[in-house]
């Protein structure tokens, strides 16, 4: 770029922000119709079709297996052919499962359109996503990427409250098709108009800097330039297999205590509504763990800061434990906070690890390939819950299992040596 190219640019608002901005609305989408509104659909399900909780969670366990099984997929596409279109199209196979699971009367079909809506969200959601901006900023990689992961937790101050209203007011068929409908209006037409996927694209550099030279200052981490890693060869670096499985045991805990917690609310006596208020508290403190825990990764090393959350989410299934129907409303508040920000950290340390051990040139493949560990954990963490329902009319010793599971992640993701 010249010099005067580089002046008319100066002054201007970098368009890396607006990218942040975007994807943050796409992570809403994606966590909020995809993950954060299912378990608001598990007694209207039942009560309408006559399923068991088991039976439903196997539809977010193929849910979240295939968006883990496509991830590396979409990675190694996003690589090759860039984020724009990929997440369009995302977000339209998405709604389109969507809209075959509001017409659907079996178990087959109910599984068949969360296995569509797991493909979308796949190339809607934290690969291309996080590809994109780790493309976009450098120095303050970290921060930009938390900004975008907070669309995660947004997704339960937005969604939750939404489907819980159409759920009220309608049924569970139209909330189904409005989730279809909110991702065809919104995220389509922002990613083909706003996304791109890298800054030479546009002429630009990475930070808004005017010359490459600004790559030079990022400071205390390798540079891209020394570490990229073939998908290949990351899968024989124990790094990259310590990180899978501090995430397996993550999500596996994670996942299955944030789906099983309403309907566990429930039971003990709580209305929906206070079910569907926890979820918005869960999604709040999941909104600020993303902002911080981004942020310290710019400060500290990504590894640390993962095992800070760990042991947040930890607390909080232990404090759920505690849960009876005279518990205080402060109780529920508390153990709802805690599990946000315990699980908040999980996309931006997950984007950083990939970055600074493996590089950006196969970001995309290498990514997909640890969100696969991350995805299988949460797919199969509610469903393992679901079955410990079904078997013993209680929750208690899911939550009790999933405590153990947090506590291993810890000293997994400590092994990880610094990069």
């Amino acid at each position: 770029m010249d010099g005067k190219a580089g002046c008319q640019r100066k002054g201007r608002v970098f368009y890396g922000y607006y990218l942040v901005a975007v994807t943050f609305v796409f992570m809403t989408l994606f966590n909020g119709a995809g993950v954060f509104v299912f378990s608001l659909f598990v007694r209207p399900l039942e009560a309408a079709l006559g399923w068991g909780r088991a039976e439903v969670m196997v539809g977010f366990t193929i849910f979240y297996a295939t968006m883990g099984l496509a991830s590396p997929a979409v990675g190694r596409v996003v690589d090759r052919y860039g984020a724009r279109v990929v997440i369009a199209a995302g977000a339209l196979v998405m709604g389109l499962g969507f809209v075959i699971v509001s017409r659907m009367s079996d178990l087959f079909l109910f599984y068949f359109g969360y296995m569509i809506v797991g493909i979308g969200a796949a190339a809607l959601g934290p690969v291309p996503c996080s590809t994109v901006i780790a493309n976009w900023f450098k120095r303050n990689r970290g921060l930009a990427l938390g900004l975008m992961a907070a669309g995660v937790g947004a997704g339960g101050i937005v969604m939750a409250p939404f489907t819980g209203y159409m759920l009220s007011h309608y049924d569970w068929r139209l909330a189904y098709l409005s989730l279809a409908v909110v991702l065809a209006v919104v995220a389509i037409p922002l990613a083909l108009g706003v996304v791109r996927t890298r800054p030479s694209d546009m002429g630009l550099y990475p930070d808004g800097d005017e010359s490459p030279t600004g790559e030079e200052v990022e400071s205390n981490r390798a540079t891209d330039a020394t570490v990229n890693f073939t998908l290949r060869q990351a899968l024989r670096t124990r790094a990259f297999w310590f990180i899978s499985l501090a995430y397996a045991c993550y999500g596996f805990g994670g996942g299955g205590t944030q789906q099983a917690s309403v309907p566990f609310l429930e039971d003990v006596g709580y209305t929906t509504a206070v079910a569907a208020t926890t979820l918005g508290i869960y999604g709040a403190g999941s909104t600020i763990a993303k902002i911080m825990s981004g942020r310290l990764c710019d400060r500290l090393r990504a590894n640390h800061v993962f095992a800070i959350g760990a042991a947040l989410l930890l607390s909080g299934i232990l404090l759920l434990l505690t849960v009876r129907a005279n518990s205080p409303f402060a109780l529920l508040w508390t153990y709802a906070a805690l599990l946000g920000l315990g699980a908040g950290v999980w996309l931006p340390t997950l984007s950083m690890l990939a970055s600074t051990h493996f590089g950006l040139r196969h970001y995309g493949a290498v990514l997909g390939a640890l969100n696969i560990c991350m995805s299988l954990g949460l797919s199969f963490g509610p469903l393992f819950a679901g079955f410990m329902y079904d078997s013993t009319g209680s929750y208690v010793s899911s939550f009790s299992i999933f405590a153990i599971l947090l506590f291993l992640a810890i000293p997994a993701i400590l092994l990880v040596r610094q990069k």
